[in-house]
């Protein structure tokens, strides 16, 4: 049965981003499931030939790396796992490619670290790259570049839900379809027979968030918890998400008809300008400006720029024009920008009111500290969000 708000949403997808999960790929025994593969090949040929679009984030390069080298057990050691990722990393293109030539199609491998999308220049030169290989007919398949990424370095995305919901925004993509080993978001955990699966979700805070039931162990990275914090990327920046089962060999066909498959992330009605899409969720943030509730309000509720006056604390290091988180007093997160005064300057002027600050510093360049328009608010709700953490931030100072 096809239900009247996603018809409309599958509509006007004309570009999908799809992203399938390991476990999906994956049988017990760490090789990629060829039959898999093949049907989601099928759909994605029957998207193209409804006139749309398909980019397609794949996990699964480790297990089948494990699969190709006969390994039971997930290495520990970074170089034999960026090693195994290597060597899945070929099977998996591989495999999607045969299955995509068989229908006419090409696969265009594109591997990524998360320094790529952090610098403005290379983030628009992917944008163009993946815009290009769209207009030739061909699916991107992206990928974290796990030879490479290296953790201590703070080069890695965290998982490939987050990655997803980065190239979705970069795109602009009006719909993100994230395949997992579930069939969407349940009211408690998909084991318990009394569990319901929740069709519709309106709104991601506390009490979305806290119904995610993570597994520990085995081959994936990410779970229903990081799906949750992708789908809240992608539905404040103004595009919808879909949480489904990717064992289901018609799933995308059915998402594409309207049919009430998964769980449906419902994005705001205003999409985000591109510029603040990337300043909101890709751009590096240098420091963290901490403020009152009245500020907060001030610039989720009604779009306001923030003052002086509601900054109460301050950490990371910064100058004047990098990107910064603002932060309620209890850590969450809910908007980047631009800053316009130093982290000295702002140490000596938080608190203070506009008219004050041309005594304390001697000048006034701005009445600002994050003008509205270099701003993107990218939570409103009351989810924690954990994706500013700076380095050694535990030990930065707070004025």
């Amino acid at each position: 049965m096809t239900d009247p708000l996603r018809t409309e949403i599958a509509a006007a997808a004309r570009l999908i981003v799809v992203k399938v999960g390991t476990r999906v790929l994956t049988g017990p025994d760490g090789l990629l499931d060829t039959a898999r593969i093949e049907s989601l090949g099928r759909q994605f040929d029957g998207i193209l030939a409804q006139g749309r679009q398909v980019v397609l984030v794949s996990s699964g390069a480790v297990g089948a790396g494990m699969g190709r080298m006969g390994l039971t057990k997930r290495p520990q050691e970074l170089a034999h796992l960026q090693a195994v990722a290597a060597i899945g990393q070929s099977c998996l293109i591989e495999a999607y490619e045969r299955v995509l030539r068989a229908q006419g199609r090409h696969a265009a491998q594109v591997l990524l670290v998360a320094d790529d999308l952090k610098d403005r220049a290379r983030y628009l030169n992917i944008r163009n790259t993946l815009r290009a290989l769209l207009d030739y007919g061909a699916i991107p398949i992206i990928n974290e570049n796990d030879t490479v990424s290296v953790e201590e370095l703070k080069t890695s995305f965290g998982d490939n839900d987050r990655l997803a919901a980065l190239v979705a925004t970069l795109l602009g993509a009006p719909l993100l379809v994230l395949l997992s080993d579930v069939e969407g978001l349940f009211d408690r955990h998909p084991s318990d027979p009394a569990a319901t699966r929740l069709a519709t979700v309106t709104r991601i805070d506390a009490a979305v968030a806290g119904l995610a039931c993570d597994r520990l162990g085995g081959l994936s990275k990410g779970g229903m918890a990081s799906k949750i914090a992708a789908a809240e990327i992608v539905t404040e920046a103004g595009g919808h998400c879909v949480i489904a089962s990717g064992r289901d060999d018609q799933i995308l066909d059915r998402i594409c008809r309207g049919e009430s498959a998964g769980t449906l992330f419902v994005g705001r009605e205003t999409a985000m300008p591109a510029w603040k899409r990337w300043l909101g969720w890709s751009a590096d943030a240098r420091g963290r400006v901490i403020v009152d509730a009245g500020a907060r309000e001030a610039v989720v509720g009604r779009g306001r720029s923030l003052l002086a006056a509601g900054v109460t604390g301050i950490e990371g290091s910064f100058a004047t024009g990098d990107v910064v988180s603002l932060a309620t007093v209890d850590g969450r997160v809910f908007a980047r920008g631009l800053v316009n005064y130093s982290l000295d300057e702002l140490r000596r002027i938080a608190g203070m009111k506009t008219e004050q600050i041309a005594a304390v510093l001697g000048y006034c360049p701005y009445e600002e500290v994050v003008h509205r328009d270099n701003l993107a608010v990218i939570s409103r709700g009351d989810a924690a969000q954990n994706g500013d953490n700076l380095p050694g931030e535990s030990d930065a100072p707070t004025t």
